[in-house]
C-alpha cells in the first residue's frame, strides 16, 4: 500500500486525536442522577428486530444514528434498517439521530461537503416523518474532525465519538465519550465495572454498538450482552435515556 493510499487514514486518525482536545463546546452536566444511554450506529435492521424487544422489556428507549444512504442496503456485515423500521422506532419514542448521509468520515469532508451530507440526511429522515427532531450526531467510524467540530456545533446539540469513559463534570458536547457494547471489546464483568463506577458518581455513560445478533459482526453484540447491560442498569437504579433526553436531564 502506497503512502498516498495511507494518507486519508493517517489524516483521519490525526484529526480525531486533535479533536479530543481542541475546539471544544464545553458544558457542565447538571443531572440529578446517573444516566446510561444505549446507542446504535449505522442502524442495522436487527438492532430493531432483535434489540428492540429487549429494550421494550426494560421500558428503555435508545438512540439510533442513521446514514440515509445505507438504509435497506447490505453493508458487508448487516442489512441496513428499512425506512418503515426507522419510522416505527421514532413513533415508539426512540431517538433517530444523524450520521453523514453517505457514512463518509467528517475528516474527509470540507465545510461545504459536510453541510451537504448533513442536509441530505436530514431531508431524507424528515421525508419519512417530519415530526422527527434530528438533534444529535455521531462521527462515522467514531473519528472526529477538529476542523468540523464548530460547524457541527451550529447544527447539533452533541456529537459522539468512541473514546471510552464516563461523561461527567464539564464535557465537550461535540466529542462525547462512549463505551463499546461489542462482544469482542467488553464482557459482562466489564459492563458491571462501568456501571458500578457510574452509580458511584453522577455521570452519564453512553454505550455504543451496531448489530444485535446471536452471531454478531465484529462491531455488534449478542442479545444476551444487551440484556445483561440493561439488567445491570436496572439493578443499580440507573436511569436509561436517549441521548436527547439525557442532555435535557443534564440541563441543556
Amino acid at each position: 500500500m502506497t503512502a498516498q493510499t495511507h494518507w486519508p487514514d493517517l489524516k483521519a486518525r490525526a484529526e480525531n486525536r486533535l479533536s479530543r482536545h481542541f475546539c471544544a463546546t464545553p458544558f457542565t452536566l447538571r443531572n440529578q442522577q446517573p444516566i446510561v444511554s444505549f446507542t446504535f450506529d449505522d442502524f442495522p435492521e436487527n438492532a430493531a428486530s432483535a434489540g428492540g424487544p429487549i429494550l421494550d422489556r426494560y421500558d428503555a428507549k435508545a438512540t439510533f444514528y442513521v446514514a440515509g444512504g445505507e438504509v435497506d442496503k447490505w453493508s458487508g456485515h448487516w442489512q441496513g434498517a428499512r425506512a418503515d423500521t426507522i419510522v416505527d422506532l421514532h413513533r415508539r419514542g426512540h431517538e433517530i439521530a444523524c450520521h453523514t448521509f453517505s457514512h463518509v468520515r467528517t475528516s474527509d469532508l470540507d465545510a461545504t461537503r459536510l453541510a451537504s451530507e448533513i442536509e441530505e440526511n436530514r431531508r431524507y429522515l424528515l421525508g419519512l416523518d417530519p415530526s422527527m427532531r434530528i438533534e444529535n450526531f455521531a462521527y462515522p467510524y467514531g473519528l472526529g474532525s477538529v476542523w468540523r467540530k464548530n460547524q457541527l456545533a451550529r447544527t447539533f446539540q452533541s456529537s459522539r465519538g468512541i473514546i471510552p469513559g464516563i461523561n461527567s463534570g464539564t464535557v465537550d458536547l461535540q466529542y462525547l465519550r462512549s463505551t463499546p457494547l461489542i462482544n469482542g471489546l467488553i464482557d459482562g464483568d466489564g459492563i458491571d465495572r462501568a456501571l458500578d463506577e457510574l452509580a458511584d458518581g453522577n455521570g452519564w455513560l453512553i454505550f455504543y454498538g451496531h448489530d444485535v445478533a446471536a452471531e454478531p459482526s465484529p462491531f455488534g453484540c449478542t442479545p444476551d450482552l444487551l440484556r445483561h447491560a440493561l439488567d445491570a442498569a436496572a439493578k443499580r437504579n440507573i436511569a436509561v435515556m436517549t441521548v436527547a433526553s439525557a442532555l435535557r436531564a443534564a440541563g441543556l
